[in-house]
Parts: C-alpha cells; structure tokens; sequence
C-alpha cells in the first residue's frame, strides 16, 4: 500500500497547494509513483496540473479531482501508488473529514499568525473524531508563508503556541514567502525544477521539509 499525505486545515489562504504541489514534484523526480487527488472545488491543483501538461514539464505528474467522500478512492489509489497526495479545501468539509479517515499522515498548513493558529482550538475535535475511525493517523503542523526578515517575532511565537496542542506536532521545517513558489506553480512546475539561483532557497526548504516528513 501506498504513503496517504492530507494536506488541509481549516484556514484558507494558507498555501496548502503550494506545499502540496512542491511535496509531490519531490517524490516523483526522486523515482516515486505519485498521484495527486484535488478535493478542493477552487481546483488550485488541478488548474497548476493542466499548466504543466500543456508545457511538457517532466516527469509527468498524475492528478485525479474528487470532491464528496474521497475515502474509497484515495484508499484504491494507494494500492497503484507509492504516494497519494491529497489537497483538500482550506475549512472543515467533508472531503477533508473522509481522507482524514484514509490518510497515514495530515499535514495542517498555516500562515505564522495568531489566526491562523487559534483555528486549531476547533481543529483538535476533528483530529479526536478522525483518529476514532483511523487510529493510525499522524498530524503534523507545517508553518507557511513565513517572514524572510528574520527580524519579525511573529513566526516563533506561533510556534511556541503551537506546543499547547498535543494532537498536532510541529515539524521542523518552515517554509518561507518567496516569489519562487509562485513563479514556479504559474508555469506548472514546482520549486525543485526551476534553476538560477532565484529559487535556491526555496529549494532547500522543500527538500528539508520533505527529507523531515517521509524520513
């Protein structure tokens, strides 16, 4: 069986595709069978998936939608692939709650901010609910969007708050705002594939991230 990744939250904005999309690109040059599953009807992935048909980017990356209960499909997928990403819609849906039940690891994107975080009060009941039908699931809180000037406090006192909230574990890495990501998802890659020294940094938080996830 195939690796199930949940990429949600319950705040949108908060570049889960982003993080999705960059996750994926890694495990399929790294030689990985992967398949995305869009479940967020504003269909962010599969807009950047048709992007990156249409320009021949490779290796070619396969993408599904499914909205509703994504349970029975995610669950088939993984018995084809290696990994299945799924990118589901920034608040508490249904699509959310049914992969939740499938998936060996939620990644619970947020922006370092205050709101972002106080989300997770709410969050922790679902988490709750979800490990009630999948005792197995993992959650882990990614900070996103993060302020490059290290001088802003904002991104360690998100974190430090994120400790008084057991059912979710921080991971390490950060990602950062950088214009890569979004040059890079535009044109219908991710960051890994775009050379120059532009996106270097970013490169590096994306190898460290998933380096740290699929250790």
């Amino acid at each position: 069986m195939g690796f199930i990744t949940l990429f949600g939250g319950t705040k949108g904005g908060a570049g889960k595709t982003t993080a999705a999309i960059n996750v994926s690109v890694s495990l399929a040059a790294a030689g990985a069978r992967v398949v995305v599953v869009d479940a967020d009807k504003q269909r962010s992935s599969a807009k950047w998936h048709a992007r990156r048909v249409d320009a021949g980017h490779t290796p070619p990356m396969t993408l599904v939608e499914k909205q509703g209960n994504v349970y029975a499909m995610v669950t088939d997928l993984a018995k084809h692939y290696d990994h299945v990403i799924v990118d589901a819609a920034g608040d508490d849906n249904q699509e959310m709650r049914t992969a939740m039940t499938a998936a060996d690891l939620m990644i619970v994107v947020l922006r370092p901010s205050q709101l972002d975080v106080e989300t997770l009060e709410e969050f922790t009941g679902v988490i709750d609910t979800a490990h009630d039908f999948n005792p197995a699931l993992r959650v882990r809180s990614l900070l996103n969007q993060a302020p490059t000037n290290h001088n802003e406090t904002e991104t360690v006192d998100v974190a430090e708050y994120l400790v008084e909230f057991p059912q979710v574990k921080p991971l390490e890495t950060a990602l950062y705002l950088r214009k890569a990501y979004r040059d890079s998802l535009a044109d219908g890659r991710g960051v890994l594939e775009v050379p120059g020294a532009s996106g270097k940094k970013a490169r590096a938080e994306i190898q460290e991230l998933v380096a740290e996830v699929y250790a």
